[in-house]
This record gives C-alpha cells, structure tokens and sequence, in this order.
C-alpha cells in the first residue's frame, strides 16, 4: 500500500506496465514517477465506474466519457467536474456531497436564505430562514410559525394612553411610561393628540397606536414612538368607530381592532387592521361572531389576536388570524360572562383579568388563563390583586414575555367610582401569584396600553 500522497500539483506518469499500489507484494510491481503531466492538465478517459472519489484537484477534471460514481464521498472534490457535450454522469445512491459538519463558515459576498411572500412560506425546519418580500423582513421557523428576526431590543415599556382619573371620571390626555420588568413609578410620557379615555392599545417593538376614544367620541387614531417621550401623533383614521373596544391584539406589524362602541355608542361586530409601522386609515377585516364592547383583552400571539369582551355580557372567546382578513372563530369560554377586563399575553399563554361579571354589577377578583395555540375554555389562574378578594375592572393590563400587570382601575362600582393607583404583577408561568411591584402617577382607568415586548411580536 503506498504510503505518500501527491500533491495536487506534483508530476505524475506511469512509464511501466506495472502499478504497485495495493499488491500483495512490493516486488510484483512498481509505480515510477519520472515526469510527465500534473494534475490540473489531467483528462480522464475510458473510466466505467468509480468506487468512490475523493481527492483535492485544484483545476477540474475532465471526464470525456460516461462517469458513473456508485459509493463513496464525492464531496472532497474541491474544483469542478465538467461533463462533454453528449455525455452524462450518474451518482448513486450511496454517494454523499457533504463535507461533514460545518463549525463555521464566513461568506464574503453574500448569503441568500430562501424568499417569497407569507402566503408561499415553506414547510419549515426549526431554525430554517426565510426572507419575506410583504415584509422585508428576515424570519425564522421556531418549530410551531415563523416569526420575525427583530433587530431591536425590547425595554420592557408599558405606554398607557388617557384615561379618567380621580375624581368622578374626569378625563385625561395625559401618556404615561411604566418600566415592566423592575417596576417604581409611571413617570409622564406626552399628550393625547385627540381623545383621551375609553382608547385601546395596538403596537410593535417601537411604535404604540391609540385606536380611537372619547371625550370627545372620535374616529382619529394617533401613535407614540415606544422608546422615546413626547406627544401623540395622528396616525389616520378608523373605517368605523370604535371606541371601548371587545378586544385589541398586534403582531409587530399590524394592528388589530375587535368590534366596540360606534356612534352614538351600540355596539357593533366590525374588525378593523392598521399596518402599524405605516401611517394611514385602518381597513375592513371581517365581522365578530358576537359583538365586542367593554374594553376587552389585549390578548396575541404571534399568530392569533383575541377579543374578550362582549356585548351581551357572554362566555365566548373569539379569535382572529392576524396575518389573514376574515371573520373570527370561536375559541371556548370564559370562566364567566362578563366585559371591561383587563387582559395580557406573552406569546403562549393570555391572562383576562377581572372584569364585570355578567350581571353588569359585579366585579369579578378572578384571573383566568387560554393556551392560545389550542383552542378551549379559560382556566382559572388566582386572583387578581395581592391580599385581597377584591375586584377589578377598567384596568389597564400590558406585559413582557415574563410578566402581566394589572394597573389602575376601578374596586368599586359606586358613586363617585374612585380609581386606584397601584400596579400588581404576576409570572405567566406560575399558579398566577401576584405581587405589587409599584404605582401609577395617579388613580386612574378606562384607557389603552401597549408595551414593546408583548405576546404578539414576531409574527405576522
């Protein structure tokens, strides 16, 4: 067996009948080299069949008759392998073309993933990529949906839009900026450009939308940028009033209305969706199953949105693709009828908290969780705020991936209906346990929220 190898550009002839590679017997037969040709000027010729191949030929190889490789790795080939006019060149199936596992690799010019529109995704792989051309946007296949390769850094904000305050229902304009993850104060963010109270809350990583309010009752939508203070901007306007909406859901790209009050303030069954990083009218999406009104959930996924409060005060839990336009599904039910809760999400699990019951008096002191990408009825999941049984309604809610938060509010459905300032906090992966982890500005309730790291971001 010869033990040197030649190298790709060492000289190479067979000037004797013999070849001693492999023989039994070094003296049977001998291989002399004694110049000639190299290797990159090599043409092959009258070759059945390869075994295998393998090698490091710098230039290509000629083959200038048939070529048929049945086992081994061909991968090592580093040039090319070109093919005369007329012939061809069969790899079976014991042949592999990798070259193993990759470490690493660097590209100089550019990489290209597979890409065309959300409706010609692939079947995905975990950690397949895919570029997206609705979007212009990179995603990737997390093992359930393809989800958005982000390139900002959520702080965990909560933006809370209007609202009443003490005392008696006095409206405000006032925005407010509430830090999730380590709690403290609201601190005061801007002012509401139109309305202030009753909004609902749509967003992405860095952009919120205040869908529209009253006081007085308006079509107007207006948005804040997320990482910055200032003033709401106009953003366009609604097909349809809406105002203390059934629910409000968001991918980091569009923005989802679920039914509400119109003018003079029925309600209605219409879903509304703006393009949130545009600017511009909201459109038609489709109908409710049963009308939303009361301030409903804020409730996402990637790939769902959720509407929650009612009109009648029913048990039904509806839900929208918010990629797609058409109308809602039922998902299950609540664990009571009721509308004006407070309700969160990180990407797999949506709390509804609180809320009236379904006599329109009471108060529940409930949270109650849904597995969004199932479908079936809420389950209970504690109470809704620290040592005490008492309830809550009007509250703003918002979250990050870890953390849902019940803020302000209302505990008392009397005259003069005075609002609370505390913020409580629970783990969405816990047995709902809540904690006080700080305070609004003031008390206040009835508004929108949205937060940069909610449940509904890096989908479609």
């Amino acid at each position: 067996m010869a033990t040197i190898r030649q190298g790709y550009l060492d000289d190479y002839s067979q000037s004797s009948t013999g070849v001693g590679i492999g023989t039994s017997s070094a003296s049977d037969a001998k291989l002399e080299i004694v110049g000639g040709t190299t290797s990159q000027e090599l043409n092959v010729t009258g070759i059945a069949t390869f075994g295998s191949v393998g090698g490091f030929i710098k230039k290509h190889t000629d083959y200038t008759e048939d070529v048929n490789i049945t086992n081994g790795d061909s991968g090592t080939l580093s040039g090319e392998i070109v093919v005369g006019a007329g012939l061809t060149m069969a790899v079976g199936n014991g042949v592999t073309s990798s070259q193993g596992s990759l470490n690493s690799t660097k590209v100089l010019k550019m990489f290209q993933p597979p890409s065309g529109t959300t409706n010609t995704r692939p079947a995905g792989k975990p950690g397949a990529l895919f570029y997206n051309f609705d979007f212009k946007t990179i995603e990737f296949f997390d093992g359930n949906s393809w989800r958005q390769v982000n390139s900002t850094t959520a702080a965990g904000r909560a933006v809370i839009l209007g609202g009443n305050k003490n005392p008696a229902s006095v409206a405000t304009s006032a925005i407010g900026a509430f830090n999730i993850p380590s709690g403290g104060k609201e601190t005061i963010f801007g002012d509401l450009a139109n309305g202030s109270n009753a909004g609902s809350g749509v967003g992405s990583r860095t952009r919120g939308v205040n869908t529209a309010s009253t006081s007085p009752v308006t079509d107007t939508l207006t948005y804040v940028t997320i990482p910055s203070l200032g003033d709401s901007i106009v953003f366009g306007d609604l097909a349809s009033v809406s105002y203390r909406s059934g629910g409000s859901s968001s991918s980091d790209t569009r923005g989802i209305i679920l039914g509400g009050r119109g003018a003079p303030g029925g309600c209605h069954n219409i879903i509304q969706y703006l393009q949130i990083q545009t600017t511009g009218n909201a459109l038609d999406f489709g109908d409710l199953v049963v009308s939303g009104r009361g301030q409903g959930s804020n409730i996402s996924s990637p790939i769902r949105g959720f509407s929650t409060g009612n009109c009648p005060y029913t048990e039904e839990i509806q839900f929208v693709n918010i990629s797609t336009t058409g109308n809602a599904v039922i998902f299950g039910d609540q664990i009571f009828g009721g509308g004006y809760q407070g309700g969160c999400s990180n990407s797999v699990r949506g709390v509804i908290n609180g809320g009236y019951m379904q006599d329109g008096v009471t108060i529940s002191h409930q949270k109650s969780f849904i597995t969004m990408a199932s479908e079936g009825n809420a389950v209970e999941f504690g109470d809704i705020t620290e040592g005490t049984s008492r309830g809550i309604s009007y509250a703003y809610s918002g979250s990050t991936a870890v953390r849902g938060t019940v803020m302000g509010g209302i505990e008392d459905t009397s005259s003069p209906y005075p609002s609370r300032s505390t913020v409580d906090a629970y783990n969405f992966e816990s047995q709902g346990e809540v904690t006080v982890i700080g305070d609004l500005s003031e008390g206040k309730r009835d508004g929108g929220m949205v937060t940069d790291s909610h449940g509904g971001l890096g989908g479609f």
